[in-house]
């Protein structure tokens, strides 16, 4: 195959071996995921034959977050989002924070210490944006009370995430005996990442409620479709990219508030509609970028703690996130919902951990242990929905 043309190498790779992978899971009456993940397997560098480009997957992949998170937002209005806060904020907190003392439990009898420890269960407590909206959208659940805590839950996690990648670079120079964290220091970063914040939603509620209906209110006007479908994907993707770039806000909370915004206009319904099909092509994308970056051999040099791993992924966060939920008075419906939902881990696990290798934060041996946790426990998440939806049917034929 020719690599002098990595983009369109890495695309044909990636959706043929994509679509023949899937289809033969869809046979053996598996999720499709699972045959994403394997054809990046084939993809990645620690399987011998082609290898896709490193750099340009991931980028692609970001694109299905981006598109997603933004349909997500064309569904969500304000006081959907606000609804929820109650439980969203709290809960999420909460949830981390539990997730985050046991990977540091796994990491102390790793005999990793206590920075490594905490960036390693901070990882494995966040759940990936582009599984949950596919477990969600697949049940029709996107629009339900459930679906709603579920997203708020998934934003505050993307907050927090987005606070964390701040912090990195101040406990990489700690751990190297620097001086630089001090009290006033750490809030003056975490004061001016939250100003930023609040500066975008402001921008996007104000400006941007006024603003975009306005612009595709015109454009229809010209009667082209074409061009409708580059303001849809103008607005996504731009304002995505501008929320990184000039606000620190994450790709996937500022295609989020791109779509929220978007929901004012009476044409919202018509933008979803032409953004699915590449919300569809580009999440296939990230499955299979998550595919690449797992090296298999970690399941024969660490099995133990890869059983670890995958407990507090798929039970460590679900128990604390079910008994969260019924605390606060939900229902056991709602509350196994969400901690189905968030029985799995994803891109900024990825992100954190890239960045805690790079700064000498963690060992290579963590960051192995979470792709292969996120891996695992994303070929199991729709599982865990299956079954839960078979006890709650077996539940209601006693009643």
């Amino acid at each position: 195959m020719d690599h002098s043309l990595p983009l369109i190498t890495t695309l044909v790779g990636g959706f043929v071996l994509a679509y023949l992978l899937g289809m033969l899971a869809s046979h053996l009456k598996i999720s499709p995921m699972v045959g994403y993940l394997a054809a990046g397997v084939i993809s990645g560098p620690f399987t011998p034959g082609y290898v896709a480009d490193l750099q340009l997957a991931p980028e692609l992949a970001e694109i299905g977050v981006i598109l997603l998170m933004f349909g997500v937002g064309l569904h969500f209005s304000l006081s959907d989002l606000l609804s929820v806060r109650r439980i969203a904020i709290p809960g999420a907190m909460v949830q981390m924070a539990l997730a985050t003392l046991l990977g540091l439990g796994l990491a102390h009898l790793q005999g990793w210490g206590l920075i490594p420890g905490l960036v390693f269960g901070l990882a494995l407590s966040t759940a990936s944006t582009v599984v949950l909206l596919r477990a969600l959208e697949s049940r029709g659940l996107i629009d339900t009370h459930e679906g709603r805590i579920a997203i708020g839950w998934l934003i505050v996690e993307d907050l927090v995430m987005v606070l964390a990648l701040v912090m990195l670079p101040i406990l990489a120079d700690l751990q190297r005996g620097g001086e630089t964290l001090r009290l006033t220091s750490v809030l003056a970063d975490l004061g001016l990442i939250l100003a930023k914040v609040a500066a975008f939603i402001a921008l996007m509620i104000v400006g941007g409620r006024r603003f975009i209906p306005w612009l595709l209110t015109r454009t229809i006007a010209t009667g082209s479709r074409e061009l409708f479908t580059l303001a849809v994907l103008s607005c996504s993707l731009g304002i995505a990219f501008g929320a990184v770039k000039l606000f620190g806000v994450s790709f996937a909370l500022g295609a989020f508030f791109a779509g929220v915004v978007m929901n004012s206009s009476n044409l919202s319904h018509k933008a979803a509609s032409e953004t699915l099909p590449l919300q569809d092509a580009f999440a296939v994308l990230f499955f299979v970028s998550v595919g690449m970056l797992l090296d298999p051999t970690i399941l024969l040099r660490e099995p133990l703690a890869v059983l670890a791993t995958l407990l507090i992924i798929l039970f460590g966060k679900s128990l604390a996130a079910f008994s969260i939920v019924r605390l606060f008075g939900h229902n056991q419906q709602t509350a196994l919902t969400i901690s189905a939902s968030l029985a799995q881990v994803g891109e900024f696990s990825f992100i954190l951990m890239g960045l805690g290798v790079a700064l000498n934060l963690v060992p290579g041996e963590a960051r192995d242990l979470v792709l292969m946790g996120a891996s695992l426990s994303i070929m199991v998440n729709p599982l865990v929905f299956t079954l839960i939806d078979r006890w709650q049917t077996h539940g209601q034929k006693h009643n």
